[in-house]
């Protein structure tokens, strides 16, 4: 009987392996001065790169959380039930600090620090790491009512996952969520119809209806409603003091494109309570400070899922033969390759590059470069995923294509980075809008940029370009898009010139900045040292 089944030319799995062996990660995180993190941050790369913990991300993914709105007899429960491995993730991330540690070390780099972790760990599963990120941005926030920050912050910074419904000072640690949208409005909360009404005790009674809740399992949330001051921020726990349920009801739990792993839900406030979080009437500035962290974890989240793909289809290039070579060592490959890996490494770059700039919150240089290079940011590399992301499945072809090479599991979540905080439009308006509201802001990013200055004589040319259409306000609002995309280009450009691999360096500004380039990936000029710049994406 002939022998149909035997097996060549497959790939083998990329398993056990050092996932913040990452040079791009590496190099930012010692320019951070967070070099004290190194081996922590490969403490994480390796259990991330583990056959077992690879395992948990598939799992939890193919077994998505249920709603549970009742018990058997009738009682309103509001439970999310989650595969067990669910709460190994969320052991691993707390306990590793990716939740809350910068809130709690004082050493320089704590942010970036933290920001690698989530670039790393986030390469086994994006979903884990909304609780995780919206309970990291909540800190700062909840800081505006000092009495609710003193009592709950050291929970929420703790390392110990507690997950269960209990009344929160009860519990070992805290996660928290954001509960901010509702359906005639989405990003515009100012239309936000959420009543909350003062009963003179310091508390509020909530009622509305919010058309997205992330987390919902969560201990507590930061939410918006209208106060008799106006739109005002609030916290409300799951559980009262008194031990009793808040009015918190889980009405159904969206049906995603990607992100499955993670419960995303609508709920409705039915008189549950509140406690305000800052002024009656302030409750976006209160809150923009929850939502300029997650844009953060937004940036770093899409970098995160780029260097995923693009390890994975340089792997399978390496391995993987046809027309009598590796198909790594075909120049076209290589071309695609090389693109793909210059893509990740610029968006690495200059996720780290804003995470450094989180920890120098008392420098107002820093702050100003952070609030409009993180706008332009937000919007350039979170609306870079997805097409990468279908760009380095297609270099597996039809096993690509297949659940089993992980690659539609990132090619379905990598839309959501552009969406959360602010979609496309949103994130380019805001960009806008901190230039006109904040104009120091313009000269930091100058600043940031021109150090580079005759380094490199398209990202000169890129700069004189970008400096002329800031020249000319007409019709601004129209040309946000092409104004901001330039921004970041030039952004990332620089930063290349000056901190990234050569070949790198080179390869972005002649393509991104130069004009050498075409639509696809894969259109890099001639010339491109397309060997040296793959290699940085062999593990």
């Amino acid at each position: 009987m002939p022998v149909t089944h035997e097996v060549t030319n497959q790939v083998p799995p990329l398993v056990e392996y050092d996932v913040a062996a990452d040079p791009a990660l590496l190099e930012g995180l010692e320019r951070a001065g967070a070099g004290w993190a190194v081996a922590e941050v490969h403490a994480l790369g390796r259990l991330a790169g583990s056959e077992q913990v690879q395992e948990w991300g598939r799992l939890v993914n193919e077994n998505e959380p249920v709603l549970r709105t009742h018990d058997r007899v009738g009682n309103r429960i509001d439970e999310v039930e989650f595969h067990p491995h669910w709460h190994d993730l969320m052991d691993v991330a707390v306990s590793h600090g990716l939740h809350a540690a910068p809130w709690r070390d004082s050493r320089p780099g704590a942010h970036a620090a933290r920001a690698a972790k989530m670039y790393v760990w986030g390469q086994v599963d994006a979903g884990h790491t909304c609780p995780i990120s919206m309970t990291y941005a909540a800190i700062p926030a909840l800081r505006f009512n000092a009495e609710l920050s003193a009592r709950y912050e050291p929970l929420l910074a703790s390392t110990e996952y507690d997950f269960g419904l209990r009344e929160p000072s009860t519990k070992r640690g805290l996660i928290a969520g954001m509960s901010m949208t509702e359906k005639q409005g989405g990003s515009d909360v100012r239309a936000n119809t959420t009543t909350a009404r003062p009963l003179g005790d310091g508390s509020y009674v909530i009622v509305g209806h919010k058309w997205f809740t992330s987390a919902p399992m969560s201990d507590m949330f930061l939410t918006l409603a209208q106060a008799p001051g106006g739109l005002s921020c609030f916290l409300l726990p799951r559980v009262l003091p008194d031990g009793s349920r808040n009015g918190i009801r889980l009405q159904r739990l969206k049906d995603k494109l990607g992100n499955r792993s993670n419960a995303s839900s609508e709920i409705e406030y039915d008189d549950a309570i509140g406690w305000l979080v800052g002024e009656e009437g302030r409750g976006v500035r209160t809150i923009i400070e929850m939502v300029n962290n997650t844009r953060l974890d937004c940036a770093v989240g899409s970098a995160s899922g780029m260097r995923y793909g693009a390890v994975r289809a340089v792997h399978h290039a390496r391995h993987r033969r046809a027309f009598g070579a590796n198909l790594v060592d075909q120049p076209l490959m290589g071309n695609v390759l090389a693109d793909l890996v210059v893509e990740s490494e610029a968006a690495t770059t200059v996720g780290m590059r804003l995470a450094a700039a989180t920890d120098r919150q008392d420098d107002e240089q820093e702050q100003a470069f952070r609030r409009l290079g993180l706008a332009v940011t937000k919007y350039w590399v979170c609306k870079r995923g997805p097409s990468h992301a279908v760009e380095a499945l297609e270099c597996l072809g039809g096993n690509g294509y297949v659940e089993e090479s992980g690659m539609p599991r990132l090619y379905r979540e990598a839309p959501l980075m552009s969406i959360w905080e602010g979609s496309g439009n949103v994130a380019a308006l805001d960009a806008l809008r901190a230039m006109a509201k904040q104009p120091e802001s313009v000269a930091a990013y100058f600043t940031e940029v021109e150090q580079a200055a005759g380094a490199d004589a398209r990202l000169d040319d890129a700069v004189g370009r970008l400096r002329k259409e800031l020249s000319d306000l007409s019709d601004i609002e129209y040309r946000a898009r092409r104004l901001v995309e330039s921004m970041a280009l030039v952004l990332q450009g620089s930063l290349l010139v000056r901190h990234g691999a050569p070949a790198v360096a080179d390869a972005f500004c002649a393509s991104r900045l130069g004009g050498d380039w075409g639509v696809a990936f894969g259109t890099l000029p001639s010339g491109v040292d397309t060997r040296a710049i793959v290699a940085r994406a062999e593990v």
